[in-house]
């Protein structure tokens, strides 16, 4: 990933190659709904139609299951999207040769710090000014201490988030890395096996909170 002294960074490369890969699915997805004679009728067998409407459906109930809010399929696409991304990346490490972008904080605080302002957009969105209330705390006359806690609280999210999931990748990828290359070929497949667990539940782990975050940002504080 030279060229005339230029370094392309890896999470970079893999940033990169994750989103080209799901634009590709996005656009063939839907051309493959466009073409249907009838988008009401499901396809037979496994295509590629069939799979982008179960996982959108899936994707519908989930969001709606953990928000548990009226409006949550105005959230699907962006948690969707967050959800779909970083289990692709995730995914990548289990391709021999390649690294997760997950695996490098630059990604995984970048993540963070998007569902940060998300959230605190719905939370004024929902709330209007209302929504600073909620850093005063309960008892007016603690306010002044209450502030301290809450900005804390509220900063130290993205970057929680951050950390959970670069370390869980980043140990993730290391020990598959490791035990393939000292193995044979049954053990590995039970380290991949592993693996993919390990990459959809961390996908999960990062979207569930994120959208807690969302929730507890919209709820009304009287």
């Amino acid at each position: 990933m030279f060229a005339h002294g230029f370094h392309l960074p890896p999470v970079v490369f893999g940033t990169w190659l994750v989103m080209g890969l799901l634009l590709v699915f996005a656009y063939a997805a839907r051309k493959a709904l466009e073409n249907t004679s009838n988008p009401l009728v499901p396809d037979s067998g496994i295509t590629l139609r069939g799979f982008a409407e179960v996982l959108v459906e899936w994707l519908d109930n989930f969001v709606a299951s953990v928000s548990e809010m009226h409006e949550a399929r105005d959230y699907v696409p962006f948690f969707g999207t967050l959800f779909i991304f970083i289990l692709a990346a995730n995914f990548l490490g289990l391709v021999p040769g390649m690294e997760p972008p997950t695996h490098d904080t630059d990604l995984t605080f970048a993540l963070g710090i998007i569902a940060f302002v998300f959230y605190i957009v719905q939370g004024f969105r929902h709330q209007g000014p209302k929504y600073l209330l909620s850093f005063f705390g309960p008892i007016w006359w603690l306010s002044w201490f209450f502030i301290f806690i809450e900005l804390a609280d509220n900063l130290f999210r993205p970057f929680s988030l951050g950390v959970r999931l670069f370390a869980n990748m980043f140990a993730d990828h290391q020990v598959l890395t490791l035990f393939t290359g000292l193995t044979k070929l049954v053990i590995p497949l039970a380290f991949y096996a592993l693996g993919s667990i390990v990459c959809v539940v961390q996908a999960l782990v990062f979207t569930i909170l994120a959208i807690s975050y969302v929730r507890m940002a919209s709820e009304t504080h009287h």
